[in-house]
């Protein structure tokens, strides 16, 4: 599946989605980490100090990390810090110095153990801490330092696609993840929103194939986890036919447990999400123990899949605690 052009062929929700996602807005995302987030970070000389630190700090906060390669808590901090100070989108830069090549500015400093950061604003030294931090810990100092993160114009894509996923737009949705995609071919969150865009115009297998570009590291992500569990439901309702069979079924014996599961997701495939729930929690309640607890755990799965902002999840929450704290 190419990542240079996003497209729904066909009729969606009665309107044509055939468009290029993108277009024009490829590469034009701004702000963020995703946008020219290399400039704010390089490594510094005691030559270079004036310029990359004195003079570039009467712009904007300037962090500098003093290192060395033998320093354990060093490298901790250094993806940390990195990491953070791109996701700052701008609001800061880093500049590293190694020490045992630069001793010079540690010195002037009076910095006797490391790792050692420093701020400077209009050239002076502001504030710092010394020692390895946390994810939350660096992200607060920056965020005192130099002001909240700007929300991005690739963020705010990913917001507007979000609440059209929920209103069921999927052309318009997938045009914003597309977008955001043309410059950040790798979003997680783009692409698994891109897949459950194919996935609400009923296509499997495109699903399926979008999500084949998240890396595996990236598996474990919340995004991920939910479309790809929503993907395998899709795909167990489209193997089951016919529900008037299992309808007929349970007619017939309101105790075929196996017939009310097999309705509950087609139900859930063909959308009805809240009798899917209702099929779940009348197996629990009858027989908490059928199929070991195998109602609950797939009521959990849907929830899963369908996310918390979908009224049926808190529904099936509510139901669920109902049946079993009555």
């Amino acid at each position: 599946m190419s990542t240079d052009n996003y497209s729904m062929g066909g009729q969606v929700g009665g309107s044509q989605v055939g468009a290029s996602f993108g277009g024009s807005m490829s590469g034009s995302l701004g702000g963020g980490a995703g946008s020219g987030s290399d400039s704010l970070i390089k490594d510094a000389t005691t030559k270079s100090f004036m310029q990359d630190v004195m003079e570039a700090s009467r712009s904007q906060p300037v962090l500098v990390d003093f290192w060395a390669p033998w320093c354990g808590p060093c490298k901790q901090l250094t993806p940390v810090i990195e990491g953070a100070v791109k996701a700052a989108g701008g609001a800061v830069k880093l500049v590293k110095m190694n020490i045992d090549e630069n001793p010079e500015i540690a010195g002037q400093l009076g910095i006797q153990s490391i790792p050692a950061v420093v701020v400077f604003k209009d050239g002076q030294p502001v504030d710092g801490f010394m020692g390895a931090k946390t994810d939350s810990e660096v992200k607060a100092f920056i965020e005192k330092v130099g002001g909240a993160a700007p929300v991005s114009q690739a963020d705010a894509l990913l917001e507007q696609g979000d609440a059209l996923v929920l209103e069921k737009d999927w052309g318009q949705a997938a045009q914003m993840f597309g977008a955001v995609m043309q410059a950040e071919p790798h979003n997680v969150r783009a692409i698994c929103g891109l897949a459950q865009c194919y996935l609400g115009a009923d296509d499997i297998d495109r699903a399926k194939q979008a999500l084949q570009m998240v890396a595996e590291e990236h598996h474990t992500d919340p995004a991920y986890v939910a479309v790809k569990a929503a993907v395998d439901l899709a795909e167990q309702a489209a193997a089951l036919g016919d529900l008037a069979e299992f309808q007929d079924r349970i007619e017939k014996d309101p105790l075929d447990h196996q017939a009310r599961f097999d309705l509950a997701l087609g139900l859930n495939g063909a959308g009805d999400k809240t009798a899917a729930v209702d099929q779940l929690i009348e197996i629990i309640r009858r027989d908490r123990e059928w199929n070991e607890d195998g109602a609950r755990k797939q009521l959990l799965q849907f929830f899963e899949a369908w996310g918390g902002k979908e009224p049926a999840t808190n529904y099936g929450r509510r139901k669920l605690s109902a049946v079993l704290f009555s």
